[in-house]
């Protein structure tokens, strides 16, 4: 295996990690913005009321998500161990 090679998979594994996690970090980022917002709003500052929408939310989307979760990570692992 040349460099080139050990680098692109490398990249490609970070690529595959990245789209993995985004949908669900930016979930969580819109929920905890739209909270940040109702507590500025209300001056209600419990830091529970932050965190548990964000839980609840990116809990429901993974289990959302899982079968597209399956098909990049099985795809990837197919790309991997292919001769």
């Amino acid at each position: 295996m040349t460099p080139d090679q050990a680098i692109d998979i490398v990249r490609h594994s970070l690529l595959v990690a990245l789209m993995i996690s985004a949908p669900i970090l930016a979930i969580g980022l819109i929920v905890g913005l739209a909270v940040s917002i109702f507590q500025a709003v209300t001056q209600i500052q419990e830091q529970t009321l932050s965190f548990v929408p964000k839980i609840f939310a990116m809990g429901i989307l993974t289990m959302l998500i899982v079968p597209w979760i399956y098909n990049m990570m099985s795809e990837y692992a197919t790309q991997m161990f292919a001769p």
